[in-house]
């Protein structure tokens, strides 16, 4: 089918499924069962082995969502986990940060196998008969469990789009989709994971943001006062980790957590990644100004210039222009990234 110009799009998480094979895909088929990484979490990095190799496999869910929110605006997203358990809970922060809905599933069996597939389809099908607005609907696993479910939703009209970790995926639900991206090439993931600091699973500080224009004194020269300081406080405060909840303390629908911090991305990195992500849409070098801004403020809607001193949107991205060019084109403004850029590891 067509792909629609602007959508409504709707996210499905199978997140033990895509942590598993992350894990996998990293250490070695089966490893995250041999390992019994379960019960680990990367806050124990600096204790045993597991969490160095949990940090190691972590996955970028801001990239995941980012990536999501190329095809539309994000009606709603769920996370399908048993977060009792000590390596999904560190991602709670992450999650709910972007309103991810968290559904709680308890395992069924003794095989720790929590029915997620099942319970993932029928609320998919559900929400595709309830909200017929739903344009795109996003799948994020790569079990063949849910070739079904691609195809009943493309049957439906709507337009289906599978993410998923090489090496962990079926080939019949690639084949299932209108499209199915690898996780490994989203925008963020093939370039560093540029908004990481965001609700890191281990805690950790932010990377660094790219250098400054020359005219520029410092490394704070484009950010005001205010914003560093908040960013300060948040790195500090993501450095504690999360507690995992006893089994009895989960409610079977987690829809919130008051006590998490919100994080920002650092506009610059949000900048970028918005256009990494039109760029990847569109197969354009130089891209539409206003298609970036539209990008940037799915990404984070709170997103404005002039909080940051900026008169207009096209100041914004001039303060960077060591990086970014810009160039007006039969009447329109268009920006693409410089070809001596060096993106941050």
């Amino acid at each position: 089918m067509a792909v629609p110009s602007e959508g409504r799009v709707a996210v499905y998480i199978d997140f033990d499924n895509i942590v598993i094979s992350r894990y996998n895909q990293k250490h070695g088929n089966g490893q995250f069962s041999k390992d019994k990484a379960r019960g680990f979490s990367p806050a124990e990095a600096n204790k045993n082995s597991i969490g160095e190799k949990l940090v190691a496999a972590e996955v970028d869910v801001e990239a995941v969502l980012d990536y999501a929110s190329s095809f539309g605006t994000v009606a709603f997203s769920r996370a399908y986990a048993d977060w009792s358990v000590a390596v999904n809970a560190a991602y709670q922060k992450q999650l709910v940060n972007r309103a991810v809905e968290l559904v709680q599933l308890f395992p069924l069996t003794a095989q720790m196998k929590n029915g997620a597939d099942i319970r993932l389809s029928v609320d998919a099908m559900e929400d595709m008969f309830r909200l017929p607005d739903i344009t795109h609907v996003v799948i994020v696993a790569g079990d063949s469990d849910y070739v079904a479910l691609a195809q009943r939703a493309k049957m439906l009209g709507r337009y289906v789009v599978g993410i998923g970790v090489a090496g962990g995926t079926s080939q019949a639900l690639t084949a299932s989709c209108d499209k199915f991206a690898d996780y490994d090439s989203l925008p963020g993931v093939e370039f560093g994971s540029l908004p990481q600091g965001s609700g890191s699973i281990a805690g950790a500080a932010p990377t660094s943001t790219m250098a400054p224009a020359k005219k520029q004194n410092n490394a704070t020269a484009s950010t005001p006062k205010n914003e560093v300081a908040q960013t300060t406080t948040a790195t500090k405060k993501s450095s504690t980790p999360l507690a995992v909840k006893e089994p009895a303390a989960v409610k079977n629908e987690i829809s919130t957590i008051s006590a998490v911090t919100e994080e920002k991305v650092p506009p610059f990195r949000l900048l970028i990644r918005a256009m990494r992500l039109v760029q990847q849409k569109e197969d354009s070098d130089w891209l539409n100004n206003s298609a970036v801004k539209s990008q940037m403020l799915r990404i984070d809607p709170s997103f404005s210039e002039s909080s940051l001193k900026f008169k207009t949107y096209g100041e914004f991205v001039r303060s960077h222009h060591s990086h970014i060019e810009m160039r007006e084109h039969n009447g329109v403004w268009q920006l693409r990234l410089r070809n001596n850029v060096a993106l941050p590891d």
